[in-house]
């Protein structure tokens, strides 16, 4: 195909790739015509009720749109320059077509980043498209074409990859959404009951009091099943691929090899700062490309990691062997003055002892 029809089929693919986000954005706007305008406005005499519901909704509504606002026009990252090939390291795999010979290649390139998973033949984890290392957890979406940091899924329904830099928002936008249909349904039973029996004014209002309710609690079922299995991704610490296909390390598949414990696991997502949980703000803790682990096999490849205190006052991310890059500038300060991976509780026997154990042992591969 020419280069000027591939342009034009890949111009029709962005365009019906909006189309599901276009739908939601219709949904959502008759939703709020037909509660604010025609139940609370139209239907609900008593102005009391009608302050209360009109000043609840707006706010799940503005936390609601905002979560989904951000999930959708949040760029997800890809990994830095340190896991790009140079140039060299390019045309010595593009010239020796032997698997054995471009491993040791990779295996000399992956040696001093924090890479502790394989593919299921051991091999390092390359992307030809990208001509990069993948770190862990990144995987290459087909729709984007680019390698995205600790890749869950591409969700058409936003048009765009969740992963690092906004799962956080992800999260957010199913727990407001479903309080959005749940409030909605809620409020509107009452008058969905006088729909049927005839207790409303033979107006408009009535049918869309109907819909609303209908829309309201099927959205409620499917978006509750979706927030409570993404609860469980978190509270386990794996994305949607991982809990499909297990994370494979050198001593094997491991499906909990991320796993910090339920408490680590969410701050991970959501960060140290309370204040920012129910935020769509960016709070997530290290830099998505690497993730301390639970592993307690060590890479016999590696010389022993040198022994002394775990750092207590910094985030993972400051752990790197290579500079630390945030996803912006403005939002250092939610990576770099977190506490680490440690219990407040285990911190302050630490700070007394004035020496730690190590928690987990993170294996290093060649």
């Amino acid at each position: 195909m020419a280069p000027s029809g591939t342009r034009i089929k890949r111009g029709c693919q962005r365009v019906l790739y909006w189309i599901p986000v276009l739908f939601i954005a219709v949904i959502v706007a008759w939703s709020y015509y037909a509660y604010v305008l025609q139940l609370c406005i139209e239907s609900i005499e008593d102005t009391g009720e009608k302050v209360v519901y009109l000043l609840v909704y707006h706010v799940v509504f503005i936390m609601f749109v905002w979560a989904y606002w951000q999930t959708i026009f949040t760029q997800p990252m890809n990994p830095l320059k340190e896991f790009h090939l140079s140039y060299l390291d390019k045309e010595l795999l593009e010239r020796d077509d032997r698997g054995e010979s471009q491993q040791e290649i990779l295996r000399r390139i992956a040696k001093d980043l924090p890479i502790y998973t394989r593919t299921n033949s051991g091999a390092i984890r390359f992307c030809d498209r990208c001509q990069l290392v993948k770190p862990d957890r990144c995987h290459h979406c087909s729709v984007c074409d680019k390698c995205i940091l600790k890749m869950d899924h591409h969700c058409p329904w936003v048009n765009n990859c969740v992963g690092f830099s906004n799962y956080k928002f992800f999260m957010l936008f199913l727990l407001y959404s479903l309080l959005y249909c749940l409030f909605i349904t809620a409020t509107d039973l009452k008058y969905f009951i006088r729909f049927w029996l005839n207790g409303l004014p033979d107006t408009q209002a009535k049918f869309h009091i109907l819909f609303l309710f209908f829309s309201a609690s099927m959205f409620s079922v499917s978006l509750a099943s979706l927030f409570i299995y993404h609860c469980w991704l978190v509270c386990k610490n794996r994305s949607t691929l991982e809990a499909v296909r297990a994370p494979v390390f050198r001593h094997g598949t491991d499906k909990s090899g991320f796993s910090l414990g339920c408490s680590k696991n969410f701050r991970q997502v959501f960060g140290d700062e309370v204040k920012y949980w129910p935020v769509p703000v960016f709070s997530s803790l290290g830099d998505g490309c690497s993730f301390p682990t639970c592993l307690v096999n060590l890479d016999p490849e590696q010389p022993p990691s040198p022994i002394g205190p775990i750092p207590t006052t910094k985030s993972a991310a400051e752990g790197r062997q290579f500079p630390s890059k945030p996803l912006r500038e403005s939002q250092s300060r939610l990576l770099t003055t977190a506490p680490s991976w440690s219990d407040s509780e285990g911190t302050a026997e630490k700070d007394k002892k004035g020496a730690s154990n190590p928690i987990m042992i993170i294996e290093h591969e060649a």
